[in-house]
């Protein structure tokens, strides 16, 4: 005879621990990815890891930018405030625009600005933290390429670092292990937002003009791209100083794309794009696989433009030496 199920709670059951011991205790403990799984597990642990301040711990301790009054405000508004920012912000955008789009799409709402929290961190501690109001109805926006400029043109941050006095191979690899960033784009109007960084540099290397030291993020969407430079000056040997933080987009034949397309383009990434966790080495394969189809797109360019080139002038040459002809010997 099989004896009945005893339906009294165990003593491992979860919810015999009292929630306070479970809030202090364990979730503070958790990073933000660990405290979902486990809102998933039960609707206890749901119910218990949907507080408010865990989230906004969390939250604060990721991006130092999202406690700044500016971007704190704008969270408030969010449906499930902090929870909702992690939940579109962590960790990377992955997006794939819909095909054919219409070459000059319109917004269906006309947003007054972007915000931009953005975070850089040396060995995963903030060097660096700033939010800046983007405003996208203006007209300059709407008909120039898409550049935000996070630093002001004469403003320079000092960091922790030093320039490499020998080695420099080394020392740029030694950046792309440890220098990451962190760029959150906000649409206030309608409570969305994404990282726009791989988080993880995808290059490290000098402008072949200034020698300036410029560290690339990029977020690959298929046919665009945005591309995140960090450009940094100083003496060998000397402090690293951050002279310019800037986000631009490009399409697959290297032009920025224009402030309203970009609009729109970041909108629907931010409502319909997934978020997936990407290692440094896939970040830079997908970089590397968006320049490669630039490549490809300008040499064949190249060699239509010559092809056409090559044309006119076999045309032009026909069309003289009939005139010649017809000067020459007709009647």
């Amino acid at each position: 005879m099989i004896p009945p199920m005893d339906t009294t709670p165990s003593s491992s059951d979860i919810t015999t621990v009292h929630p306070d011991i479970i809030q202090s205790h364990i979730l503070t403990r958790l990073d933000g990815a660990a405290l979902a799984s486990a809102a998933s597990a039960t609707s206890h642990l749901r119910r218990l890891c949907t507080e408010h301040h865990l989230w906004l711990n969390i939250c604060a301790a990721t991006w130092p930018s999202l406690t700044e009054p500016l971007a704190a405000v704008l969270i408030a508004t969010f449906p499930a405030g902090h929870r909702s920012i992690f939940s579109d912000s962590f960790p990377s955008l992955h997006y794939s625009p819909p095909p054919d789009p219409s070459p000059h799409p319109t917004p269906p709402e006309t947003a007054a600005e972007l915000v931009s929290a953005v975070d850089l961190f040396y060995k995963g501690k903030p060097v660096f933290s700033r939010v800046i109001r983007t405003e996208t109805g203006k007209g300059w926006f709407l008909c120039s390429p898409l550049w935000v400029d996070l630093l002001d043109p004469n403003e320079v941050v000092p960091t922790p670092l030093k320039f490499a006095q020998n080695d420099e191979d080394r020392w740029l690899a030694h950046l792309q292990e440890n220098l990451a960033l962190s760029w959150i784009m906000i649409d206030p109007t309608r409570k969305r937002a994404a990282n726009l960084s791989s988080r993880w540099p995808v290059a490290a290397r000098r402008h072949w003009l200034t020698g300036e030291l410029e560290v690339l993020y990029a977020v690959a969407m298929e046919t665009v791209q945005c591309v995140v430079k960090v450009t940094c000056c100083g003496k060998a040997g000397g402090a690293v100083h951050v002279r310019e933080v800037s986000l631009t987009m490009e399409d697959t034949e290297g032009r920025h794309v224009m402030g309203r397309d970009s609009v729109v383009i970041l909108r629907d990434a931010m409502e319909n794009g997934k978020r997936k966790k990407l290692d440094a080495n896939e970040a830079k394969e997908g970089y590397e696989k968006f320049c490669v189809m630039k490549r490809e797109k300008r040499e064949r360019k190249m060699r239509r433009d010559k092809a056409m080139d090559t044309i006119a002038m076999l045309v032009a040459f026909t069309v003289f030496a009939f005139l010649f002809w017809f000067m020459a010997f007709g009647v």
